[in-house]
Protein backbone atom coordinates (compact mmCIF):
# COMPACT_ATOMS: atom_id res chain seq x y z
CA UNK A 1 0.00 0.00 0.00
CA UNK A 2 1.68 3.23 -1.08
CA UNK A 3 2.04 6.30 1.63
CA UNK A 4 1.16 3.22 4.23
CA UNK A 5 3.04 5.12 7.15
CA UNK A 6 1.38 8.53 6.69
CA UNK A 7 -2.16 6.41 6.90
CA UNK A 8 -1.40 4.95 9.93
CA UNK A 9 -0.11 8.07 11.29
CA UNK A 10 -3.31 9.56 10.90
CA UNK A 11 -5.68 6.77 12.19
CA UNK A 12 -7.40 7.37 15.58
CA UNK A 13 -9.86 4.78 16.88
CA UNK A 14 -11.61 5.92 20.17
CA UNK A 15 -15.07 4.68 21.92
CA UNK A 16 -17.06 6.66 23.38
CA UNK A 17 -18.03 5.68 26.92
CA UNK A 18 -21.47 6.80 29.32
CA UNK A 19 -24.00 6.11 32.04
CA UNK A 20 -27.24 5.49 29.75
CA UNK A 21 -29.08 9.13 28.82
CA UNK A 22 -25.56 11.32 29.18
CA UNK A 23 -25.32 12.41 25.73
CA UNK A 24 -23.49 9.52 23.97
CA UNK A 25 -25.37 9.35 21.22
CA UNK A 26 -25.76 12.55 20.29
CA UNK A 27 -22.28 13.30 20.85
CA UNK A 28 -21.49 10.43 17.94
CA UNK A 29 -23.88 12.59 15.96
CA UNK A 30 -22.40 15.92 16.17
CA UNK A 31 -18.87 14.80 15.48
CA UNK A 32 -20.05 12.54 11.94
CA UNK A 33 -21.69 15.84 11.18
CA UNK A 34 -18.09 17.45 11.36
CA UNK A 35 -16.96 14.98 9.22
CA UNK A 36 -19.68 15.32 7.00
CA UNK A 37 -21.51 12.48 7.19
CA UNK A 38 -24.70 12.82 8.02
CA UNK A 39 -26.39 16.21 6.65
CA UNK A 40 -28.74 16.49 10.26
CA UNK A 41 -28.15 15.24 13.90
CA UNK A 42 -30.40 11.79 13.19
CA UNK A 43 -29.88 11.21 9.34
CA UNK A 44 -27.61 9.27 7.26
CA UNK A 45 -26.56 10.65 4.52
CA UNK A 46 -27.87 9.00 1.28
CA UNK A 47 -30.73 7.70 3.16
CA UNK A 48 -33.31 10.36 2.15
CA UNK A 49 -35.89 11.33 5.17
CA UNK A 50 -35.13 8.54 7.45
CA UNK A 51 -34.74 10.27 11.01
CA UNK A 52 -32.96 7.45 13.32
CA UNK A 53 -30.24 8.07 15.24
CA UNK A 54 -27.41 7.01 12.91
CA UNK A 55 -25.56 4.61 15.08
CA UNK A 56 -28.47 3.19 16.28
CA UNK A 57 -29.41 0.85 13.41
CA UNK A 58 -31.31 -1.98 14.69
CA UNK A 59 -35.00 -2.09 14.96
CA UNK A 60 -35.38 -2.56 18.34
CA UNK A 61 -32.81 0.28 19.25
CA UNK A 62 -35.05 2.68 16.64
CA UNK A 63 -38.26 1.20 18.53
CA UNK A 64 -37.02 1.56 22.19
CA UNK A 65 -34.38 4.81 22.18
CA UNK A 66 -31.80 2.19 23.33
CA UNK A 67 -28.42 0.90 22.32
CA UNK A 68 -27.85 -2.56 22.50
CA UNK A 69 -25.16 -3.29 20.01
CA UNK A 70 -21.65 -1.52 19.10
CA UNK A 71 -21.69 0.37 15.87
CA UNK A 72 -18.68 1.49 14.08
CA UNK A 73 -18.70 4.96 12.30
CA UNK A 74 -15.64 6.17 10.58
CA UNK A 75 -15.17 9.70 9.19
CA UNK A 76 -12.33 12.26 8.10
CA UNK A 77 -11.51 15.55 9.97
CA UNK A 78 -9.04 17.73 9.77
CA UNK A 79 -6.72 15.40 7.55
CA UNK A 80 -7.14 12.65 10.52
CA UNK A 81 -9.14 9.48 9.31
CA UNK A 82 -11.11 8.66 13.02
CA UNK A 83 -12.99 5.39 13.73
CA UNK A 84 -15.68 6.12 16.26
CA UNK A 85 -17.04 2.37 18.21
CA UNK A 86 -19.79 3.43 19.87
CA UNK A 87 -20.51 1.50 22.57
CA UNK A 88 -24.00 -0.53 24.10
CA UNK A 89 -25.48 1.99 26.83
CA UNK A 90 -27.61 -0.38 28.84
CA UNK A 91 -25.56 -2.14 31.19
CA UNK A 92 -27.20 -5.32 30.45
CA UNK A 93 -24.94 -5.19 27.11
CA UNK A 94 -21.43 -4.54 28.76
CA UNK A 95 -20.36 -7.26 27.66
CA UNK A 96 -20.05 -6.05 24.16
CA UNK A 97 -18.87 -2.97 25.66
CA UNK A 98 -16.04 -4.67 27.36
CA UNK A 99 -14.72 -6.49 24.31
CA UNK A 100 -15.13 -2.98 22.19
CA UNK A 101 -12.38 -1.62 24.73
CA UNK A 102 -10.62 -3.90 23.87
CA UNK A 103 -10.28 -2.37 19.91
CA UNK A 104 -9.58 1.12 20.57
CA UNK A 105 -6.80 3.32 21.25
CA UNK A 106 -8.38 5.66 23.15
CA UNK A 107 -11.93 6.50 25.08
CA UNK A 108 -14.02 9.76 25.42
CA UNK A 109 -16.12 9.42 28.52
CA UNK A 110 -19.57 11.20 28.29
CA UNK A 111 -20.61 13.04 31.24
CA UNK A 112 -23.92 14.29 32.09
CA UNK A 113 -22.94 17.56 34.11
CA UNK A 114 -25.85 17.81 36.33
CA UNK A 115 -25.60 14.24 37.49
CA UNK A 116 -22.23 13.70 37.37
CA UNK A 117 -20.18 9.94 37.75
CA UNK A 118 -23.14 7.60 37.27
CA UNK A 119 -22.62 3.72 38.43
CA UNK A 120 -21.98 2.68 34.78
CA UNK A 121 -19.57 4.90 33.60
CA UNK A 122 -17.56 4.19 36.68
CA UNK A 123 -17.70 0.56 35.71
CA UNK A 124 -16.45 1.20 32.39
CA UNK A 125 -13.92 3.62 33.24
CA UNK A 126 -12.33 0.73 35.28
CA UNK A 127 -11.98 -1.38 32.74
CA UNK A 128 -10.28 1.32 30.72
CA UNK A 129 -8.07 2.32 33.70
CA UNK A 130 -6.82 -1.19 33.47
CA UNK A 131 -5.55 -1.30 29.96
CA UNK A 132 -3.88 2.23 31.13
CA UNK A 133 -5.13 4.05 27.74
CA UNK A 134 -5.61 7.86 27.29
CA UNK A 135 -9.10 9.16 28.29
CA UNK A 136 -10.86 12.11 27.53
CA UNK A 137 -13.84 13.31 29.52
CA UNK A 138 -16.63 15.39 27.58
CA UNK A 139 -19.27 17.14 30.73
CA UNK A 140 -22.53 17.41 28.42
CA UNK A 141 -25.63 18.97 28.88
CA UNK A 142 -24.02 22.76 30.36
CA UNK A 143 -27.25 24.06 28.44
CA UNK A 144 -29.24 22.93 30.83
CA UNK A 145 -28.62 23.40 34.66
CA UNK A 146 -25.71 21.84 35.75
CA UNK A 147 -23.34 21.37 38.90
CA UNK A 148 -20.70 23.60 39.89
CA UNK A 149 -17.79 22.54 37.31
CA UNK A 150 -15.50 22.60 40.56
CA UNK A 151 -17.77 20.00 41.96
CA UNK A 152 -17.46 17.23 38.95
CA UNK A 153 -13.95 17.73 38.79
CA UNK A 154 -13.52 17.20 41.81
CA UNK A 155 -15.66 13.97 42.15
CA UNK A 156 -14.25 12.85 38.89
CA UNK A 157 -10.77 12.82 40.37
CA UNK A 158 -11.87 11.58 43.32
CA UNK A 159 -14.46 8.66 42.39
CA UNK A 160 -12.37 7.47 39.22
CA UNK A 161 -8.79 8.11 40.84
CA UNK A 162 -7.62 9.94 37.99
CA UNK A 163 -6.36 13.34 37.40
CA UNK A 164 -8.13 16.11 35.59
CA UNK A 165 -7.00 18.97 33.41
CA UNK A 166 -9.89 21.09 32.19
CA UNK A 167 -8.84 22.31 28.59
CA UNK A 168 -11.80 24.68 28.79
CA UNK A 169 -14.52 26.48 31.54
CA UNK A 170 -18.28 26.69 31.20
CA UNK A 171 -19.40 30.33 32.57
CA UNK A 172 -22.53 29.65 34.48
CA UNK A 173 -25.11 27.06 32.69
CA UNK A 174 -28.85 26.44 31.96
CA UNK A 175 -30.56 29.82 31.68
CA UNK A 176 -27.76 31.67 32.55
CA UNK A 177 -25.12 29.76 30.16
CA UNK A 178 -22.58 32.92 29.02
CA UNK A 179 -20.38 30.14 27.20
CA UNK A 180 -16.66 28.19 27.72
CA UNK A 181 -13.30 29.66 28.56
CA UNK A 182 -10.65 28.45 26.31
CA UNK A 183 -8.29 27.85 28.61
CA UNK A 184 -5.57 27.37 26.16
CA UNK A 185 -5.94 30.07 24.03
CA UNK A 186 -7.51 32.28 26.88
CA UNK A 187 -10.41 33.29 24.74
CA UNK A 188 -14.35 33.53 25.93
CA UNK A 189 -16.60 31.41 23.02
CA UNK A 190 -20.14 32.80 23.70
CA UNK A 191 -23.28 30.79 23.97
CA UNK A 192 -25.55 31.97 21.08
CA UNK A 193 -28.15 34.37 22.33
CA UNK A 194 -26.93 34.44 25.79
CA UNK A 195 -28.33 37.28 27.76
CA UNK A 196 -25.95 39.10 29.45
CA UNK A 197 -25.35 37.94 33.74
CA UNK A 198 -21.71 39.86 34.61
CA UNK A 199 -21.65 38.80 38.01
CA UNK A 200 -22.20 35.20 36.32
CA UNK A 201 -18.81 36.59 34.03
CA UNK A 202 -17.25 37.20 37.38
CA UNK A 203 -17.75 34.00 39.28
CA UNK A 204 -16.53 32.07 36.23
CA UNK A 205 -13.59 34.24 35.74
CA UNK A 206 -12.45 33.65 39.77
CA UNK A 207 -13.38 29.86 39.51
CA UNK A 208 -10.79 29.76 36.65
CA UNK A 209 -8.38 32.46 38.45
CA UNK A 210 -8.19 29.50 41.04
CA UNK A 211 -7.89 26.36 38.55
CA UNK A 212 -5.06 28.23 37.54
CA UNK A 213 -3.59 28.58 40.87
CA UNK A 214 -4.20 25.22 41.82
CA UNK A 215 -5.14 23.12 39.74
CA UNK A 216 -2.85 19.85 37.97
CA UNK A 217 -0.23 20.99 35.45
CA UNK A 218 -0.26 19.43 32.02
CA UNK A 219 1.21 16.69 31.37
CA UNK A 220 1.41 14.72 27.93
CA UNK A 221 3.01 11.79 29.14
CA UNK A 222 0.21 11.30 32.01
CA UNK A 223 -2.58 11.55 29.07
CA UNK A 224 -0.90 8.79 27.05
CA UNK A 225 -0.87 6.54 30.01
CA UNK A 226 -4.02 7.52 31.01
CA UNK A 227 -3.30 8.99 34.28
CA UNK A 228 -4.80 12.35 33.40
CA UNK A 229 -7.92 12.92 31.85
CA UNK A 230 -8.51 15.95 29.52
CA UNK A 231 -11.63 17.76 30.79
CA UNK A 232 -13.94 19.74 28.35
CA UNK A 233 -17.90 21.01 28.81
CA UNK A 234 -20.19 21.44 26.07
CA UNK A 235 -23.60 20.62 24.62
CA UNK A 236 -23.74 17.43 22.60
CA UNK A 237 -27.80 18.82 21.40
CA UNK A 238 -27.26 22.26 21.06
CA UNK A 239 -23.20 21.52 19.28
CA UNK A 240 -21.82 23.79 21.59
CA UNK A 241 -17.93 23.15 22.30
CA UNK A 242 -18.07 20.06 20.13
CA UNK A 243 -15.85 21.51 17.84
CA UNK A 244 -13.10 22.87 19.86
CA UNK A 245 -13.44 19.07 21.87
CA UNK A 246 -13.13 17.68 18.56
CA UNK A 247 -9.60 19.47 17.89
CA UNK A 248 -7.90 18.92 20.61
CA UNK A 249 -8.86 15.31 20.81
CA UNK A 250 -7.07 15.31 17.87
CA UNK A 251 -3.99 16.75 18.94
CA UNK A 252 -3.90 14.29 21.86
CA UNK A 253 -5.34 11.37 21.13
CA UNK A 254 -2.42 8.62 20.10
CA UNK A 255 -2.22 6.87 16.63
CA UNK A 256 -2.82 2.77 16.20
CA UNK A 257 -0.89 1.57 19.19
CA UNK A 258 1.34 -1.96 19.96
CA UNK A 259 -0.62 -4.88 21.19
CA UNK A 260 0.93 -7.82 23.44
CA UNK A 261 0.61 -11.30 21.74
CA UNK A 262 0.01 -14.40 24.50
CA UNK A 263 4.09 -15.35 24.27
CA UNK A 264 4.53 -11.63 25.74
CA UNK A 265 5.62 -10.23 21.96
CA UNK A 266 4.35 -6.79 21.05
CA UNK A 267 3.37 -6.51 17.55
CA UNK A 268 3.94 -3.28 16.07
CA UNK A 269 1.84 -1.61 14.02
CA UNK A 270 4.42 -0.99 11.36
CA UNK A 271 5.27 -4.44 10.86
CA UNK A 272 5.03 -5.32 7.32
CA UNK A 273 2.88 -8.83 9.01
CA UNK A 274 -0.76 -7.98 8.74
CA UNK A 275 -2.45 -9.03 11.98
CA UNK A 276 -5.89 -8.60 13.55
CA UNK A 277 -8.17 -9.96 15.98
CA UNK A 278 -12.41 -10.54 16.26
CA UNK A 279 -13.95 -8.53 18.69
CA UNK A 280 -17.56 -8.34 17.50
CA UNK A 281 -19.59 -10.74 15.62
CA UNK A 282 -22.77 -9.53 14.12
CA UNK A 283 -25.85 -11.11 12.45
CA UNK A 284 -28.03 -9.54 9.86
CA UNK A 285 -26.78 -6.13 9.72
CA UNK A 286 -28.49 -6.28 6.07
CA UNK A 287 -32.18 -8.10 6.72
CA UNK A 288 -32.05 -8.41 2.73
CA UNK A 289 -29.20 -11.30 2.90
CA UNK A 290 -29.08 -12.40 6.18
CA UNK A 291 -25.31 -12.12 6.59
CA UNK A 292 -22.93 -12.23 9.43
CA UNK A 293 -20.20 -9.81 10.04
CA UNK A 294 -17.18 -10.57 11.90
CA UNK A 295 -15.79 -6.89 13.04
CA UNK A 296 -11.70 -7.35 13.00
CA UNK A 297 -9.70 -4.65 14.44
CA UNK A 298 -6.09 -4.56 12.17
CA UNK A 299 -3.32 -4.56 14.54
CA UNK A 300 -0.68 -4.50 11.98
CA UNK A 301 0.31 -4.70 8.30
CA UNK A 302 -1.58 -3.19 5.35
CA UNK A 303 -5.01 -4.75 4.44
CA UNK A 304 -5.52 -5.40 0.96
CA UNK A 305 -8.95 -6.78 -0.72
CA UNK A 306 -8.43 -10.24 -1.69
CA UNK A 307 -5.49 -11.28 0.88
CA UNK A 308 -5.00 -14.37 2.02
CA UNK A 309 -4.72 -15.06 6.10
CA UNK A 310 -4.51 -17.95 8.65
CA UNK A 311 -7.11 -18.33 11.08
CA UNK A 312 -4.90 -19.15 14.01
CA UNK A 313 -7.56 -20.91 16.14
CA UNK A 314 -8.19 -23.56 13.64
CA UNK A 315 -4.93 -23.00 11.16
CA UNK A 316 -7.26 -22.38 8.05
CA UNK A 317 -6.19 -21.06 5.39
CA UNK A 318 -8.85 -17.49 4.58
CA UNK A 319 -9.48 -15.35 1.42
CA UNK A 320 -10.70 -11.74 2.42
CA UNK A 321 -11.95 -11.17 -0.63
CA UNK A 322 -15.77 -9.59 0.61
CA UNK A 323 -14.52 -6.96 3.39
CA UNK A 324 -16.39 -4.01 4.02
CA UNK A 325 -16.18 -0.64 6.29
CA UNK A 326 -18.93 0.79 7.70
CA UNK A 327 -20.97 3.98 8.43
CA UNK A 328 -23.97 3.00 10.51
CA UNK A 329 -25.73 0.99 8.27
CA UNK A 330 -24.03 2.05 4.87
CA UNK A 331 -20.93 -0.16 4.52
CA UNK A 332 -18.87 -0.13 0.98
CA UNK A 333 -16.38 -2.33 0.35
CA UNK A 334 -13.18 -1.82 1.00
CA UNK A 335 -9.60 -2.33 -1.21
CA UNK A 336 -6.94 -1.27 1.62
CA UNK A 337 -6.82 -0.41 5.25
CA UNK A 338 -4.20 0.00 7.80
CA UNK A 339 -3.55 -0.67 11.57
CA UNK A 340 -6.79 1.13 14.09
CA UNK A 341 -9.32 0.52 11.06
CA UNK A 342 -12.23 -1.64 11.99
CA UNK A 343 -12.98 -4.25 8.82
CA UNK A 344 -16.16 -6.17 8.38
CA UNK A 345 -15.50 -9.62 6.88
CA UNK A 346 -18.54 -11.31 5.60
CA UNK A 347 -18.49 -14.77 7.42
CA UNK A 348 -20.26 -18.47 6.42
CA UNK A 349 -19.47 -19.57 10.15
CA UNK A 350 -15.24 -19.45 10.60
CA UNK A 351 -14.80 -17.12 12.91
CA UNK A 352 -15.74 -17.02 16.92
CA UNK A 353 -14.83 -13.76 19.15
CA UNK A 354 -11.35 -13.28 19.75
CA UNK A 355 -9.93 -14.97 16.95
CA UNK A 356 -6.58 -13.80 15.86
CA UNK A 357 -5.69 -13.72 12.29
CA UNK A 358 -2.60 -13.31 10.50
CA UNK A 359 -0.61 -12.86 6.62
CA UNK A 360 2.94 -15.05 6.75
CA UNK A 361 4.08 -18.22 8.07
CA UNK A 362 4.75 -16.59 11.60
CA UNK A 363 2.08 -17.48 14.15
CA UNK A 364 0.45 -14.57 16.10
CA UNK A 365 -2.16 -14.90 18.76
CA UNK A 366 -3.06 -12.31 20.81
CA UNK A 367 -4.93 -12.94 24.07
CA UNK A 368 -8.85 -13.92 24.65
CA UNK A 369 -11.01 -10.84 24.98
CA UNK A 370 -13.33 -10.66 28.44
CA UNK A 371 -16.30 -12.50 28.92
CA UNK A 372 -19.01 -12.68 31.18
CA UNK A 373 -20.46 -16.04 33.49
CA UNK A 374 -24.16 -16.00 32.65
CA UNK A 375 -26.61 -15.01 35.94
CA UNK A 376 -30.28 -15.28 34.49
CA UNK A 377 -31.48 -18.33 32.78
CA UNK A 378 -34.75 -19.35 30.45
CA UNK A 379 -35.88 -22.69 29.00
CA UNK A 380 -36.87 -21.73 25.24
CA UNK A 381 -38.70 -23.00 22.99
CA UNK A 382 -40.42 -22.58 19.25
CA UNK A 383 -44.29 -21.82 19.29
CA UNK A 384 -44.44 -23.17 15.43
CA UNK A 385 -43.12 -26.86 15.49
CA UNK A 386 -43.29 -26.72 11.81
CA UNK A 387 -40.39 -23.76 12.30
CA UNK A 388 -37.67 -26.09 13.59
CA UNK A 389 -35.40 -25.30 10.65
CA UNK A 390 -35.49 -20.93 11.20
CA UNK A 391 -35.37 -21.90 14.77
CA UNK A 392 -32.27 -23.35 15.08
CA UNK A 393 -30.51 -20.98 12.13
CA UNK A 394 -31.33 -17.78 14.52
CA UNK A 395 -30.37 -19.48 17.76
CA UNK A 396 -27.43 -20.72 16.07
CA UNK A 397 -26.33 -17.46 14.54
CA UNK A 398 -27.67 -14.56 17.70
CA UNK A 399 -25.54 -16.94 20.10
CA UNK A 400 -22.73 -16.91 17.71
CA UNK A 401 -22.63 -12.91 18.52
CA UNK A 402 -21.72 -13.94 22.17
CA UNK A 403 -23.47 -11.30 24.31
CA UNK A 404 -26.26 -14.11 24.94
CA UNK A 405 -25.53 -17.47 25.94
CA UNK A 406 -26.81 -20.65 24.51
CA UNK A 407 -26.81 -24.41 26.95
CA UNK A 408 -28.47 -27.88 26.04
CA UNK A 409 -30.28 -30.00 29.47
CA UNK A 410 -27.90 -32.83 29.77
CA UNK A 411 -30.24 -35.54 28.56
CA UNK A 412 -33.04 -33.78 26.42
CA UNK A 413 -31.13 -31.24 24.59
CA UNK A 414 -33.92 -29.12 25.35
CA UNK A 415 -32.29 -25.30 24.86
CA UNK A 416 -31.45 -22.97 27.72
CA UNK A 417 -30.43 -19.64 27.26
CA UNK A 418 -27.97 -17.63 29.86
CA UNK A 419 -27.45 -13.86 30.04
CA UNK A 420 -26.00 -10.98 32.32
CA UNK A 421 -29.42 -8.82 32.13
CA UNK A 422 -33.29 -9.51 31.43
CA UNK A 423 -33.15 -6.65 28.80
CA UNK A 424 -30.88 -9.39 26.84
CA UNK A 425 -33.77 -12.38 26.90
CA UNK A 426 -36.06 -9.27 25.03
CA UNK A 427 -33.59 -8.34 22.06
CA UNK A 428 -33.12 -12.03 21.45
CA UNK A 429 -36.84 -12.49 21.44
CA UNK A 430 -37.37 -9.32 19.35
CA UNK A 431 -34.79 -10.43 17.19
CA UNK A 432 -35.52 -14.00 16.83
CA UNK A 433 -39.29 -12.79 15.60
CA UNK A 434 -38.55 -10.18 13.51
CA UNK A 435 -35.03 -11.33 11.51
CA UNK A 436 -36.31 -15.04 11.55
CA UNK A 437 -39.66 -14.85 11.62
CA UNK A 438 -40.15 -17.58 14.61
CA UNK A 439 -41.83 -16.67 17.66
CA UNK A 440 -40.49 -18.18 20.93
CA UNK A 441 -41.25 -18.73 24.62
CA UNK A 442 -39.54 -18.63 27.69
CA UNK A 443 -39.63 -20.43 30.38
CA UNK A 444 -37.92 -18.70 32.98
CA UNK A 445 -35.65 -20.80 35.34
CA UNK A 446 -34.18 -18.39 37.33
CA UNK A 447 -30.73 -16.93 38.80
CA UNK A 448 -28.10 -19.23 38.68
CA UNK A 449 -24.48 -19.93 39.67
CA UNK A 450 -22.88 -21.25 36.67
CA UNK A 451 -20.12 -23.99 36.97
CA UNK A 452 -17.91 -25.92 34.76
CA UNK A 453 -16.55 -28.87 35.40
CA UNK A 454 -14.05 -30.88 34.06
CA UNK A 455 -15.70 -33.40 31.84
CA UNK A 456 -13.68 -36.58 33.64
CA UNK A 457 -15.17 -36.19 36.80
CA UNK A 458 -18.77 -35.69 35.84
CA UNK A 459 -21.15 -38.08 37.16
CA UNK A 460 -25.01 -37.92 36.20
CA UNK A 461 -25.24 -38.75 40.04
CA UNK A 462 -23.77 -35.30 41.29
CA UNK A 463 -27.17 -33.77 39.58
CA UNK A 464 -30.34 -32.56 41.00
CA UNK A 465 -33.17 -30.19 41.17
CA UNK A 466 -30.63 -27.72 43.07
CA UNK A 467 -27.55 -28.08 40.42
CA UNK A 468 -29.15 -28.88 37.15
CA UNK A 469 -26.31 -30.85 34.92
CA UNK A 470 -26.31 -28.85 31.28
CA UNK A 471 -23.96 -28.94 28.64
CA UNK A 472 -22.49 -25.75 26.66
CA UNK A 473 -22.24 -25.04 22.98
CA UNK A 474 -19.35 -26.55 22.90
CA UNK A 475 -20.59 -29.35 24.96
CA UNK A 476 -18.34 -28.93 27.71
CA UNK A 477 -20.25 -29.70 31.26
CA UNK A 478 -21.44 -26.97 33.07
CA UNK A 479 -23.45 -27.09 36.36
CA UNK A 480 -26.20 -24.08 37.04
CA UNK A 481 -26.16 -23.89 40.91
CA UNK A 482 -29.63 -22.54 42.54
CA UNK A 483 -27.31 -20.08 44.98
CA UNK A 484 -24.18 -19.90 46.35
CA UNK A 485 -25.23 -22.42 48.81
CA UNK A 486 -26.00 -25.15 46.70
CA UNK A 487 -22.56 -24.25 44.86
CA UNK A 488 -20.84 -24.85 48.46
CA UNK A 489 -23.01 -27.51 49.61
CA UNK A 490 -21.39 -29.44 46.54
CA UNK A 491 -18.04 -28.24 47.15
CA UNK A 492 -18.21 -29.92 50.91
CA UNK A 493 -20.13 -32.97 49.32
CA UNK A 494 -17.67 -33.78 46.35
CA UNK A 495 -13.81 -31.91 47.52
CA UNK A 496 -12.30 -33.38 44.98
CA UNK A 497 -13.92 -32.18 42.13
CA UNK A 498 -12.67 -29.03 40.31
CA UNK A 499 -15.05 -26.36 39.41
CA UNK A 500 -14.69 -22.92 36.96
CA UNK A 501 -15.97 -19.59 36.94
CA UNK A 502 -15.25 -19.01 33.40
CA UNK A 503 -14.17 -21.36 30.32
Amino acid sequence: MENFEQELKNRRTFAIISHPDAGKTTLTEQLLLHGGVIREAGTVKGRGAKKLASSDWMAIEQQRGISVTSSVLQFDYDGKRINILDTPGHEDFSEDTYRTLMAVDSVVMVVDAAKGIEPQTKKLFEIVSQRGIPVFTFFNKIDRDARSPLDLVDELESILGIQAYPMNWPIGSGQILQGIYDLQKKDLIPFKNAADHPEVRQEGMDEIELLEDAGNQFDEEAVATGKLTPVFFGSALANFGVTEFLREYLVYAPMPMPVETVDDREIEPESDQFTGFVFKIQANMDPRHRDRIAFVRIVSGPFERGMDVTLERTGKKLRLANVTQFMAEERENVQGAVPGDIIGVYDTGNFQIGDTIFSGKKAVRFPDLPTFTPEFFNKVIAKDVMKQKSYHKGITQLVQEGTIQLYKSWNSNEYILGAVGQLQFEVFKFRMENEYNVEIQFEPIGSKVARWINPDQVNEKMASSRNLLVRDRYDRPVFLFENNFALNWFKDKYPDVELEAKM
